[in-house]
């Protein structure tokens, strides 16, 4: 006991010293309230699978918007109050003092962020990366079609894609947080990449059939697979299709029991499984582009993150909002290409001017986009996006 009362003062004591060593608390009360969202959303309010009609997808997609929007506003009294020590010793792009001074100056320092510059660098990264997925919509329509996923079922797919989701955007977030603070020339790469990315949605079609995905291809192969669904379950040790019959009493549709002696020893994965694994390795390939598309606005880890998981939070109902609207949207995907490209550029324009000595050219000082400047370009190209699909919609296909 006295040894935990010690370690207790020695905490105190340090963060009365160093309020910034408290920022760990601010994560994990973030992942906390996250962890409270999706247990309602699953344990509650999702507890029985159906299928989400529009009504029920557009007021859950109000609801997330609201709250990633009102996050702002945390963020602002949080960063400018500087509770649990954010927006002391914050990692941030060193523009103000570069100016009037040498390019050999680091880009990034730690130093203190105002609650009015984290609450905006938290809008535009939630803004781009709600926009950026937009993009995967597409792609998960593409996935349900291919493995006839049943409405009902589709909500279980998106909520455990999500929990995967915001592991592996955790732990890369981490990662590439720590190599640009250690390695500030790993701005370029990621400056490059999205460039290079955004030419690449310009110029090459992708592969639309998700047979060809080589994680499917692995799984039917080395994994005992069935091609029947066992209601919502991944996994199923049934080796005959189920039948259902409705009960009686409530109306409700019921699975009957597997026949006897029809059960396998083994469990085999179902089709909601193999489009599970195809809608995680989608937001992977996805997160490849929009993490370093956050980073090309701030270095700050926590903005970074929050902004990030809550765009992602509200992709289920947006899903099922826009899934059969999206392709009306015939000048979305352009307008994100657009900004993929804008925040490649933005990020090469901050990390390009102090190696230009690896070419030989003189270090130059960066150049630095303002935040509001980047939420406006960001905003009006997806609201111009919007205006043009509905003024000039697409030509219908004639029939053969």
């Amino acid at each position: 006991m006295t040894e935990l009362l010690l370690l207790a003062t020695d905490t105190v004591t340090t963060a009365a010293a160093n309020p910034a060593s408290l920022k760990i608390w601010a994560y994990v009360a973030f992942v906390g309230l996250v962890v409270v969202f999706l247990a309602l959303d699953l344990g509650v309010f999702h507890r029985e699978a159906h299928e989400v009609s529009m009504k029920e997808a557009a007021t859950w997609s109000v609801i997330w918007l609201s709250c990633g929007i009102a996050f702002a506003g945390f963020v602002y009294k949080a960063y400018d109050a500087h509770w649990l020590g954010l927006g002391l010793d914050t990692p941030r792009y060193n523009t103000h003092e570069l100016a009037g001074q040498v390019p050999e100056q680091p880009i990034i320092v730690s130093g203190e962020v105002t609650g009015a510059e984290a609450a905006k660098q938290y809008l535009v990264g939630y803004v781009v990366e709600k926009s950026l997925a937009m993009d995967n919509i597409f792609v998960i329509a593409l996935i349900f079609a291919f493995f006839a996923v049943p409405a009902k079922y589709q909500h279980r797919v998106l909520f455990w894609g999500i929990i995967g989701a915001l592991i592996m955007r955790g732990g890369m977030i981490g990662i590439g947080a720590g190599l640009i603070l250690k390695y500030q020339w790993i701005l370029i790469i990621f400056g490059g990449f999205l460039v290079l990315t955004a030419l690449k949605m310009a110029l090459i079609k992708g592969n639309d059939d998700p047979s060809q995905n080589i994680a499917v291809k692995l799984a039917k192969k080395f994994l005992p697979t069935v091609e029947f669904y066992d209601g919502q379950r991944f996994f199923t040790k049934r080796t005959v299709k189920p039948t259902y019959s409705k009960d009686p009493a409530t109306g409700k549709e019921t699975m009957d029991p597997a026949p006897a002696g029809s059960l396998s020893a083994k469990w085999a994965i179902t089709p909601l499984f193999l489009a599970l694994i195809l809608v995680e390795i989608t937001d992977l390939v996805f997160a490849v582009d929009s993490i370093p598309a956050i980073f090309a606005i701030t270095p700050d880890p926590f903005i970074v993150f929050t902004s990030n998981i809550f765009a992602i939070l509200g992709l289920r109902a947006l899903y099922f909002c826009l899934a059969a609207l999206i392709s009306k949207f015939r000048f979305l995907k352009p307008a994100l290409i657009l900004i993929l490209a804008f925040v490649g550029v933005k990020l090469l324009l901050l990390s390009v001017p102090p190696y230009l000595d690896v070419f030989g050219m003189a270090p130059q000082k960066s150049i630095k986009i303002d935040t509001t400047l980047s939420l406006v370009i960001v905003l009006a190209t997806l609201a111009l996006a919007t205006v043009l699909s509905v003024l000039i919609p697409a030509k219908a296909k004639q029939a053969h």
